[in-house]
């Protein structure tokens, strides 16, 4: 079973070829400044196909992309048509991001095999039970936008390892990644996740909650700041902004070297997320099977540690460091395939 992943970034396109489950073929391309989608698209289709000169491509029995922030869809893998194609390209989206091209890319791939095109699980995964979606303003509702497809597919990888069905399990899986993704995971559906871009703890990069009526007085100084504001909450940030680093391993040693502000703000990230997930564990009236760590800040373990320390009362935590997206989006394309799953249609 041939299947061609395509996983488009802010700075690069990821494109595997996997046989099985074997990756064969991997490489990743930059990505250049485009003032449309449409010429990001073409520029990063051009990209990629220069990159897989010379692979075995006759084959392919489906291509998959990566799923953005399109419109609020159940989880699962979905169908790409003409329909999303279109709503990406003409912005008809949550909100602008490039794994949004992720949709179009592989159905240009596709296009010339004859085989069909699949997005997994997109940014905007929306299964929020109805008490999760309430805030104190009805006109600010909560939004489903998290990084949907590694939190569940380590939550399926885990209930693999327990040999025991997703449906039956109780999971609290911590994204620590750009953003920082807390969700409950129950009966196989997350129903309930904080938004990293504006609620939840502050990442390497990401500002997470702050407290409201001081935003607000802030952007009312100057209402032109908003704009750069915006960018600094997102990017200039969390980590970055408390230490002048974005390099977790580089903040652990200066705190291992005696940099007491350094301990601090690690400790800080470590009881933001501890607080995340006991909140979950209360939503779940304590009925947890097992919390589970991954994302690219899992691969600390101070931080998974310290995290484990305040939580392990609640239930087994398990790591799963890293974001093996190319995996993840082969393995769903290929239950899809095998019969295991049906493909959805895009609303």
């Amino acid at each position: 079973m041939h299947i061609l992943v395509v996983n488009p970034g802010g700075g690069s396109t990821r494109v595997a070829l996997f046989d099985g489950e074997v990756e064969v073929h991997r490489a990743e391309v930059p990505a250049g400044a485009a003032a449309t989608p449409a010429e990001d698209l073409a520029a990063r289709l051009e990209a990629v196909r220069a990159a897989m000169d010379g692979w075995d491509l006759a084959r392919l029995h489906a291509v998959v992309g990566r799923g953005g922030p399109i419109r609020p869809v159940r989880a699962g893998t979905w169908r790409v048509d003409d329909r999303l194609v279109a709503d990406v390209l003409a912005g008809r989206v949550l909100a602008e991001h490039p794994s949004n091209l992720g949709a179009p890319l592989a159905a240009a791939l596709a296009a010339g095999s004859g085989c069909p095109a699949f997005v997994v699980d997109p940014v905007s995964v929306d299964e929020l039970e109805p008490a999760a979606r309430i805030t104190g303003l009805p006109e600010l509702p909560r939004r489903s936008l998290f990084h949907a497809l590694n939190v569940r597919s380590v939550a399926r990888r885990h209930a693999d390892a327990l040999g025991r069905p997703l449906a039956e399990l109780v999971l609290v899986v911590a994204h620590l990644g750009s953003g920082v993704s807390v969700a409950l995971v129950s009966q196989g559906r997350v129903v309930d996740v904080n938004n990293s871009a504006d609620e939840g703890p502050f990442s390497a990069r990401r500002a997470g909650g702050l407290p409201a009526m001081a935003l607000l007085d802030l952007v009312e100084a100057d209402p032109a700041c908003i704009p750069a504001f915006k960018r600094r909450m997102m990017s200039e940030a969390g980590l970055v902004a408390h230490l002048g680093t974005a390099d977790l391993a580089k903040a652990e040693q200066r705190a291992k070297e005696g940099d007491g502000q350094a301990a601090l703000v690690l400790d800080a990230l470590a009881l933001q997320v501890a607080k995340a997930v006991g909140a979950l564990a209360a939503e779940a009236r304590g009925r947890v099977d097992g919390i589970l760590i991954t994302g690219g800040m899992a691969r600390s373990d101070r931080l998974v540690g310290d995290i484990a320390a305040r939580v392990a009362w609640i239930a087994p935590v398990a790591g799963y460091p890293g974001e093996a997206e190319m995996e993840a989006l082969a393995t769903a394309a290929a239950r899809v395939l095998d019969g295991e799953e049906p493909a959805l249609d895009w609303p």
